[in-house]
């Protein structure tokens, strides 16, 4: 029996001694599995690590480059400011000392009040020395005549072309004729008389004038042996030209003239010159005076400007103009050719006025005028009618209500 018991108990040891060591064989294992997983996270991490600060050591260094190039811009755009301010110093400097200069100059109440009575003065005097030489062109001129109607025509010949002019020299009695063809050219016919121009076989010849420059429009006169004419590419500038040797004697240009045709229906002629009983004058349209008519008194010699008057008159629809003892008319017409008429008229001395004249007729006929000029000798207009050269006679009467102011 007991031999029976000894080896079950040693077998029973040896079978819990194996359980036991099977027990710790299978822990050992788990532990080195969850040992081996935890270093294996451990060096993810520290990989990790090891980026991040390669990535921040990077970030480090090009944050420190940028700040670097920073405040290099900085140190240059501080030299500039304090470049900057000491230039603005220096100008405030000079600047001080300018005002200081100025208060030192400025002057005083009574010395701006002088100056003020002064200019006063000057501009009265100018006024006073302008009245003076309006009033001078109706005193030296005892000239009270106005136009009464346009009488009757004479249709001296057919020469030259559609747009032209001629006239005589009002100034003396020589019965010479003057004759321009076309719009621009550099001579002028001359004609011994009115006689010798209409005849068909000229004797003498006409006398062929070689001009110095072109001319421009057909807005010229003869006056005292010179030819007065818009010279041709300018705006405003009047030649004074004499006609035995043909050179220029004078020149000059008129202000304000020349940027608009004088007449609508005339848009090649920029310039009127005219003559009546008071002397040489110039008529032009003013664009900055809505296109009214300007006329410009000139004296004969030296081309200067004596007065210059603004009208009512319109060129719209005007086709030329004349003056007779001061007073302008404007004829006007239709661009298809038609009767002309005298609608507007103004008054250099303020005695008769546009308002209260009738409008007058030239004599009936369907005409288209590049040209009209007055001579005062002969009480006649000779106008340049679409090829035509025509004599108007003109019927006055006397102007008792000029008075000299």
């Amino acid at each position: 029996m007991s031999g029976r018991v000894v080896p079950a108990l040693l077998l029973s040891l040896c079978l819990t001694v194996a359980s036991v060591q099977s027990q710790g064989s299978s822990q050992d294992a788990f532990i080195i599995q969850y040992l081996e997983r935890r270093l294996a996270q451990m060096e993810e991490r520290l990989n990790q690590c090891e980026q991040n600060t390669v990535t921040f050591t990077q970030k480090t260094y090009d944050l420190s480059s940028e700040l670097r190039s920073y405040l290099s811009s900085l140190s240059v755009l501080r030299s500039e400011v304090k470049s900057q301010v000491d230039s603005v110093s220096v100008r405030v400097d000079r600047m001080e000392r300018e005002l200081e200069y100025l208060e030192n100059k400025i002057p005083t109440q009574t010395d701006i009040e002088m100056e003020e009575a002064l200019l006063e003065q000057q501009i009265k005097a100018a006024e006073l020395d302008q009245i003076k030489k309006k009033a001078k062109i109706k005193v030296e001129n005892d000239c009270n005549t106005a136009l009464s109607q346009i009488k009757s025509l004479k249709i001296v010949k057919k020469a030259g072309d559609t747009y032209g002019s001629w006239f005589k020299d009002p100034s003396d009695q020589s019965a010479k004729v003057y004759l321009l063809s076309g719009i621009r050219n550099d001579t002028l016919l001359e004609y011994v008389s009115l006689q010798s121009f209409t005849e068909r076989t000229i004797t003498p010849p006409a006398k062929v004038v070689q001009l110095p420059a072109e001319w421009q429009g057909t807005g010229h006169v003869v006056f005292s042996g010179f030819l007065y004419y818009h010279k041709a590419d300018t705006p405003n500038q009047i030649l004074k030209v004499d006609l035995v040797n043909g050179t220029v004697v004078d020149s000059t240009l008129l202000p304000g003239a020349g940027r608009l045709p004088v007449y609508s229906l005339n848009p090649n002629t920029y310039l009127d010159l005219a003559v009546d009983e008071l002397g040489l004058w110039v008529i032009h349209a003013d664009p900055e005076y809505g296109g009214n008519l300007v006329i410009t008194k000139l004296d004969k010699g030296t081309l200067a400007v004596d007065y210059t008057w603004d009208t009512q008159c319109k060129s719209r629809d005007a086709e030329g103009a004349f003056l007779i003892c001061g007073t302008l008319y404007v004829v006007y017409n239709t661009r298809y050719g038609g009767r002309s008429t005298i609608q507007c008229l103004y008054d250099i001395h303020d005695s008769i006025h546009s308002d209260e004249s009738p409008v007058m007729f030239f004599p009936k006929r369907y005409t288209s005028h590049s040209s009209i000029h007055y001579h005062p000798g002969e009480k006649q207009l000779y106008a340049w009618d679409d090829g035509y050269q025509t004599i108007y006679k003109v019927e006055t009467r006397r102007n008792d209500r000029v008075v000299a102011e």
